[in-house]
C-alpha cells in the first residue's frame, strides 16, 4: 500500500486505563463483601423466622382449644351471671374467638385483661394455665 500504518503504541495507555477500572470495579466489589454476608445472614434467619412463627402458632392454636373447650361447662352453667357469660363467650366461646384472644393476651402486653375475669369470676386453676402460658410463651419464646 500506500505505507499508512496504525502505530498500535499509542494505544497502549488507554488499555492500561481500561485495566484500572477493572481493578476499581473489583475493589467496588470487594468493598459489598460484608454487605453481602449480611443479607446472607438476614435471608438466612428468615427460615428461622418461619419455624418460630409455625411453633407459636402450635401453641397459641392448642391453648386456645384448651380454653374453649373447658370452658364450654361455664356457658352451659344457668348460675352464671349473663355478663359473664357473655364475656366468657366473646373472649373463649369459640376455638376462633379463643385463638384471637390468645393472639391479643401474647402480644398485646395486657394479658391481665384476658385471665383476671376467667380466673376471678370462673375457677380459680386457670391462674395455673395462665401462669404456665405467660411463662412458657410471653418469657421463654419471646425472649
Amino acid at each position: 500500500g500506500n505505507g499508512v500504518g496504525v502505530n498500535l503504541n499509542t494505544l497502549r495507555p488507554f488499555r492500561f486505563l481500561r485495566l484500572l477500572r477493572t481493578l476499581r470495579v473489583l475493589n467496588a466489589i470487594r468493598l459489598f463483601d460484608p454487605l453481602r454476608v449480611l443479607v446472607n445472614t438476614v435471608v438466612a434467619s428468615f427460615i428461622s423466622l418461619f419455624w418460630s412463627i409455625t411453633l407459636l402458632t402450635i401453641v397459641m392454636l392448642m391453648a386456645s382449644l384448651f380454653m374453649a373447650q373447658s370452658l364450654v361447662g361455664t356457658l352451659e352453667d344457668k348460675d352464671v351471671e349473663p355478663d359473664i357469660l357473655e364475656w366468657v363467650y366473646n373472649m373463649y366461646g369459640t376455638t376462633g374467638r379463643s385463638f384471637y384472644t390468645l393472639f391479643e393476651l401474647t402480644f398485646s402486653g395486657g394479658w391481665p385483661n384476658y385471665a383476671r375475669t376467667v380466673v376471678e369470676q370462673v375457677n380459680w386453676l386457670y391462674a395455673v394455665f395462665f401462669f404456665v402460658y405467660i411463662i412458657a410463651v410471653t418469657f421463654a419464646m419471646f425472649r
